[in-house]
């Protein structure tokens, strides 16, 4: 099987400080959808990994984010792709929690739900937190200079063997070829 591994705001669809708070909310990157798409269609399962402090901050319920990843998911597989699995942490920057990233516990469930073993897997993301957490568990690093991913790169101290590109569509073309 080959897995790959998204962060959601700012590698699929926009980023917001304000948090992405309603379906209206989410806007997807251009070319995201489809690069998706050719992902899926090359035979890579598709997962997203993604921080949602704003339900801890009380910003918007569970009903909200399964409304956003519904959204998501039907602009997905509009575009002729899909995504197999979406894990979230629901927690605060300050909690203790082991499955918020840069911490490694939400891809050790990934790899234990999609019963895939991580090292070489990419994990695709915007920020340093989500190379770090691929790093921590042996999967590839992959940043991508949308949403923070520039001030991320400019910012430096990226896990060995990063790899980075200029968007999703980039990485995908490279990676379904």
């Amino acid at each position: 099987m080959k897995l790959v591994v998204l962060d959601r705001d700012g590698t699929i669809n926009h980023d917001s400080d304000q948090y992405i708070k309603s379906p209206a909310e989410w806007r997807p990157l251009k070319g995201s959808l489809e690069a998706i798409a050719r992902l899926t269609q090359s035979g890579h399962r598709v997962v997203v990994a993604t921080n949602q402090s704003g339900i801890a901050r009380g910003l918007f319920d569970m009903t909200t984010l399964n409304a956003i990843h519904d959204a998501m998911q039907h602009a997905v597989n509009q575009a002729g792709g899909r995504i197999d699995a979406i894990f979230f942490c629901p927690h605060a920057d300050d909690a203790a929690c082991d499955c918020r990233k840069p911490k490694p516990g939400m891809l050790l469930e990934i790899g234990r739900r999609m019963n895939a073993p991580l090292e070489g897997v990419p994990v695709v993301g915007d920020a340093l937190r989500d190379l770090q957490a691929a790093a921590a568990v042996g999967a590839r690093p992959v940043l991508v200079l949308t949403g923070k991913g520039k001030k991320t790169r400019a910012a430096g101290g990226l896990p060995p063997g990063t790899e980075i590109f200029p968007d999703l569509v980039a990485f995908a073309a490279q990676q379904a070829p």
